[in-house]
Formats: structure tokens, sequence, C-alpha cells
């Protein structure tokens, strides 16, 4: 079962605060056991990690019921039905959505406020009624924006490494271990990323800023499809056996074969296999080969600043 939209949890909140108050976190238990949601599915995140998508989905869905008249907030974080919403229930309704709620008056007053309010901002934004037929919540539709223009640049991230030269991929490599802490100075890391060249290794670089342990490293620059088997990373580990060291970071821009990823965590040494995907993410995440095209502050309301409580 897939994490429902935020329209047909309207249903399932509004039958929830029927007659007690209640709260989106009462909910998303119930939710998620009348959709028949697996474990996975409750704890999913927004693309962003800063929130679950049920919770989010379930607040959007209380959000609109607020709008329509449906729901209303005796307390601080608490919704309670309206002799609105109990009626509308009594009808039994096989299922709330934006469409219905249309009737209400105050959710009509809603979505010309908002329209309004875009058109305002800048007229080539789409208002409400272009939009409230969509199944996804407006934070959903958001995280997949992101998502998608986060796709985007991974694959051109990937595409730009495999397109530079041996050199400019060994010193994005350092650029990547410095940005994430290790090294020392960047001249250091440098001097010792890239010279070694034999026995199976690229290089060696300090794990801390003292050089109290070192990790030995290869880097493999393979196209997009192929896949990195279990006997190169033996003959990587073998190398470190020469070296007698713990510590292995094996980088490749492809992928590595299920088969190696299982030796590795059968050994007693610590390899680290980053593929193309990794090694993208970590790029973003360390800002390298990247930077900041647009910031957008997203607000909500601080229910703490209107509590009334003493």
């Amino acid at each position: 079962m897939t994490i429902p939209d935020y329209q047909s949890l309207m249903l399932t909140v509004l039958k929830a605060a029927a007659n007690k108050a209640v709260r989106v976190p009462d909910l998303e238990d119930l939710a998620a056991d009348e959709f028949r949601m697996n474990a996975d599915e409750r704890q999913q995140l927004l693309p962003s990690g800063r929130q679950r998508m049920l919770a989010n989905r379930l607040h959007w869905a209380k959000f609109y019921l607020l709008k329509a008249g449906l729901l209303s907030t005796p307390q601080r974080g608490q919704f309670i039905a309206t002799d609105a919403g109990r009626l509308l229930l009594a009808s039994k309704p096989a299922r709330i959505d934006n469409e219905q709620l249309k009737k209400y008056p105050s959710f009509q007053a809603f979505i010309a406020a908002s329209k309004s309010s875009l058109s305002q901002r800048d007229e080539n934004l789409p208002s409400f009624t272009e939009q409230d037929s969509h199944p996804q919540s407006p934070d959903d539709q958001i995280e997949t924006a992101y998502a998608s223009l986060l796709g985007a640049l991974q694959e051109e991230l990937l595409e730009r490494i495999l397109a530079s030269s041996p050199s400019f991929f060994e010193g994005l490599i350092v650029d990547l271990l410095i940005a994430m802490g290790y090294g020392g100075s960047h001249q250091d890391a440098a001097r010792k990323l890239g010279r070694t060249g034999d026995g199976g290794v690229d290089g060696v670089i300090n794990e801390d800023r003292l050089g109290l342990d070192r990790i030995y490293v290869q880097a493999k620059r393979y196209q997009i499809g192929s896949a990195i088997h279990t006997p190169t990373v033996n003959a990587f580990v073998g190398s470190l056996e020469g070296f007698k060291a713990s510590k292995g970071v094996f980088v490749t821009t492809s992928r590595f074969s299920e088969g190696a990823r299982t030796y590795v965590r059968s050994i007693s040494k610590s390899v680290i296999l980053i593929d193309g995907k990794q090694l993208v993410d970590l790029m973003i995440e360390h800002n390298v080969g990247v930077r900041v095209h647009r910031t957008l502050q997203f607000k909500r309301l601080d229910e703490d600043f209107f509590s009334d409580e003493e």
C-alpha cells in the first residue's frame, strides 16, 4: 500500500476529530492502520528528510478542513469537528476532497484570497484554483520538484566527472576528502593522495588532522553501467595487507557488484565502497563541484507565539 495523498486522508482526519479534540501525531498510527501501511511507509520521510511524509499529509488534510470550517482549534495544536463537520459525517460520505470543500463559503473565500495574493505577487504564478485537483499537497509538490532538480544535478555531476581527465578526478577526490574533514591541509592531502600508484593503492590520506591514522584510497573512473566485482576489491584489500593498513576507501564512478559488497562486510578490515551515486551525493552534501543557486525560505505558523498559556 502506498502512502495516501492528503485529500484521501481528509475523511480519516474528520472522523477522528468527530467527538474529541485530537492532534496530528495522534492520527499517524490510526491512518497507517486504516490504509494498511507497512513499517517502512510509516517512517518514510519527505525527500528533504525533514519530516515524515504521512505526518505532513495529515497536516495538509487538517489545514484544508479548517479552511472549510469543518474543523476548529479549541487549543494550541488541537482540532475538533465543528457542527458543519459532524453534519457532513452524518451524510456518510465515501470521500472528502477539495471539490467537496468548495461547497463551503469559508473555503471559497480562502480560494479567492489565495488567488488574489498570488496574482499580486506574480501574475505568472498558478492560482489555487488551477492546482486544487492535484493529488499532491503543496509540500509534496515542492518536495517532488526538489527531488527532480536533485536527480538532474546528480546525473550532470556524474557526466562531468566521466568527461574529466584522470588528474582532475584525483583532485576531485582530494577536495571531497578535505571537505569531509580528512587530510589536514589541502596541500598535505594532495601530496599524499595520488602519489603511491602501486600495489592497487592510488594514495594515502590522514584520517585526522594530527595524522594519528591513515586511510588508503583506490579510485576507479569507470563508465556508468559497468561494475567492479569481488576480485578487484580483493586486490585492493590485499594491498592494504602489504601496507599493514586497516582502513581503506574504494571510490568509483560506476557501481560495485553485490558480491563485492558482501565480501567487504565479511572481512576484518574497515573498507568503505563508494559508488557513483554515493560519490555525487557526498559532493552535493559537502559543496564540492556545486554551489547554491537559489535559497527559498518557507515559513510556518509559530504555535508557541500564539499560545495562551501563562
